[in-house]
């Protein structure tokens, strides 16, 4: 994977890697308990450095620096952690694998507080133009969907596709692929348009129930075998490298 990661600097403006397990209830003292997870967390990884309180949230951050930073974030019902423009794969998924391995006994999980675990990788595409039309043209151009709207006399105001499909029969392992485009109505009537991003994500999900937290590990390596997989044969060819030969036609 590291080959593919060295060359999206030149597809894509950011490229990150991140996990959340989502839980089926509210953790108990979320706040003090965060502290204590933190501390450990810091002590294997010293570049994180402050917290940071959001609305329902406390953040693990470090510093960006040449554009990378890290991050690990704490919600009522979620724990989730990330890297931004990591060098090699590996390196994001040595954070996600310890925050597996120390949130359970920080925060007393049991197994079926699990509801399910998730990997993305993210690819951010700036554009300063109608990022719906982007999609449009790159991707649905000549479908069935592209001739609902007549290009001469009607703007497009929300091209945001969002596929999901199983990876086992038994439905519980799935992937999404998403494409978020963040051009408002407003840029669109003026033609004024923000350097803004237009982002694909691609989502490997893996549904509980799980039967032991010990299994999470193993959880982690499949999930990103798939997510690697799409992401070489599918994703980047057919959705990331379209979009960026569009940007700016």
């Amino acid at each position: 994977m590291t080959h593919v990661i060295n060359s999206f600097a030149s597809l894509c403006t950011d490229f990150y890697i991140n996990q959340k397990v989502m839980l089926s209830m509210d953790l108990p003292k979320m706040k003090e308990l965060s502290s204590e997870l933190f501390d450990r967390i810091r002590r294997e990884v010293p570049e994180f450095e402050r917290i940071r309180p959001f609305e329902e949230e406390l953040a693990l951050e470090t510093s960006e620096v040449e554009g990378q930073y890290q991050w690990v974030g704490l919600r009522p019902r979620s724990i989730s952690s990330g890297y931004v423009n990591p060098n090699h794969a590996e390196k994001a998924y040595s954070l996600h694998r310890l925050v597996l391995e120390l949130a359970p006994y920080y925060l007393s999980l049991t197994p079926l507080q699990i509801e399910c675990v998730e990997l993305v990788f993210g690819f951010d595409l700036n554009a300063r133009e109608n990022r719906n039309a982007v999609v449009m043209r790159s991707l649905l151009s000549g479908s069935p969907l592209s001739s609902l709207v007549n290009d001469d006399i009607e703007q497009l105001i929300d091209v945001q596709p969002r596929i999901g499909f199983a990876l086992n029969e038994a439905c519980d392992l799935q992937a999404f692929v998403e494409i978020k485009t963040r051009t408002t109505a407003a840029e669109t009537s003026t033609q004024m348009y923000r350097d803004d991003p237009i982002s694909v994500f691609l989502t490997v999900r893996k549904n509980g129930p799980i039967q032991d937290l010990d299994d999470l590990d193993a959880t982690f390596s499949r999930l990103s075998g798939h997510i690697e997989h799409i992401a070489e044969n599918r994703v980047i060819p057919d959705v990331v490298v379209p979009l960026h030969q569009s940007i700016g036609i």
